[in-house]
């Protein structure tokens, strides 16, 4: 080894030494996430709650990586509200937002708001209860957006205080 590497070597082994002292850093990590009754339940309260306002709608409760969990569609909810329920939902996951609150947020030609698979019209909603984000909820069908959001809060709300004592 040559003079400037074994230096160089020997500042590194310094500062390491030199560095305060932690506790390790975790080698996992633990998520919750919804079994997959609890998101079927959240899918159905929300088909239910459009349902009584005499909506037909389909309805995509997704995972904390965004993967579809639960998916319904009601018997006559066209299929394109398939792909945008699931879009709504991961955007929600993705922003913990509701979409409600971000319609007018990416308006520029070249914002993140153009990029495939995000939507953000209100319907879409984050199953986030107690601190801990499990996923999201997209609704789509109804005349509006904010129809939508109705029926994916009653879906949230379908199952808030399970999740909240189950975070206890």
């Amino acid at each position: 080894m040559n003079l400037p590497r074994a230096a160089a070597l020997g500042l590194v082994l310094a500062a390491v030494a030199a560095m305060p002292a932690r506790a390790a850093d975790p080698l996992t990590v633990s998520v919750k996430r919804l079994s997959m009754e609890t998101a079927v339940r959240i899918a159905r309260a929300a088909v239910e709650a459009c349902r009584a306002e005499g909506v037909q709608v389909a309805v995509t409760v997704v995972d904390r990586g965004g993967h579809p969990q639960a998916v319904l569609r009601d018997t006559l909810a066209p299929d394109v509200t398939l792909n945008i329920s699931r879009q709504k939902a991961y955007t929600a996951m993705s922003f913990n937002a509701p979409l409600s609150s971000m319609e007018d947020r990416f308006t520029a030609p070249f914002s993140v708001g153009k990029v495939d698979g995000l939507v953000f019209s209100a319907g879409g909603l984050p199953i986030e209860v107690g601190g801990i984000i499990y996923g999201g909820i997209g609704v789509s069908g109804a005349p509006s957006g904010e129809q939508d959001e109705r029926c994916a809060m009653a879906g949230l709300n379908a199952v808030r205080d399970d999740l909240e004592m189950a975070g206890l």
